[in-house]
């Protein structure tokens, strides 16, 4: 099996992971969708604002940008101009990618 289809093969969606996270918890499926929802809006709020986010014993969130530059979308497409963008970056602690061990 390919590594996309492998990778397709094992995604988690968001639905399984919340209910995943609330069986670990103890706690309902509507209080693990509720925290997931708060805390996912309060890191992309904090990030956009231009801080990271430190999660001890996890790792950072932050933003950064990108400049601008010109692109060409094919021979016949023409050029075209991407302006100036930020993206969410994550960087993992050692720790994390040490206990991050897939396998087969």
């Amino acid at each position: 099996m390919s590594t996309s289809k492998t990778l397709e093969a094992n995604r988690v969606s968001k639905r399984e992971f919340v209910q995943r996270f609330a069986r670990r918890g103890g706690i309902s499926v509507f209080a693990a969708q509720t925290a997931y929802n708060a805390m996912i809006d309060e890191l992309l709020d904090l990030v956009s604002q231009g801080n990271t986010v430190t999660l001890t014993n996890f790792g950072k969130f932050y933003p950064q940008t990108h400049k601008g530059h010109r692109v060409q979308f094919g021979k016949d497409e023409g050029a075209g101009e991407v302006t100036d963008y930020t993206v969410l970056k994550f960087s993992a602690t050692r720790e994390v990618n040490r206990r991050v061990k897939v396998t087969d």
